[in-house]
């Protein structure tokens, strides 16, 4: 299976399970690897035949800056299920970074990472 990555899609959200998260928002960052086949875009430098990663960076912001969620595990799973979405992709792995998570001592970043794929 071939990779499609878009790594570091910025995108403000209200999601977290504390008021000051909800009200204020903070800046999500998520990392893509689309898993599918670019054969047949390649051998015909066709477009509609892969994944158009521009729609599809928009609608993983779209997700983000949308309806709230407690966890960032729940933020990744409605990312992964819009990128399934793309008749290509087989197979995602979205990492969502909350480098402002409510920590009380010194860190770099939090993430979570999942791998989804069609059934």
């Amino acid at each position: 299976m071939d990779r499609v990555a878009l790594r570091g899609l910025k995108a403000r959200g209200h999601h977290g399970v504390f008021p000051r998260e909800r009200e204020e928002g903070q800046t999500f960052i998520v990392d893509l690897v689309l898993g599918l086949d670019t054969r047949p875009a390649a051998a015909d430098d066709d477009l509609a035949k892969t994944v158009h990663y521009g729609i599809v960076a928009e609608e993983v912001v779209a997700v983000v800056q949308g309806e709230p969620v407690n966890l960032i595990e729940t933020l990744a799973e409605r990312i992964a299920q819009v990128c399934l979405k793309h008749e290509g992709v087989r197979e995602v792995e979205v990492c969502v970074h909350k480098p402002d998570a409510p920590i009380t001592v010194p860190f770099d970043d939090v993430t979570v990472t999942i791998t989804r794929s069609r059934v």
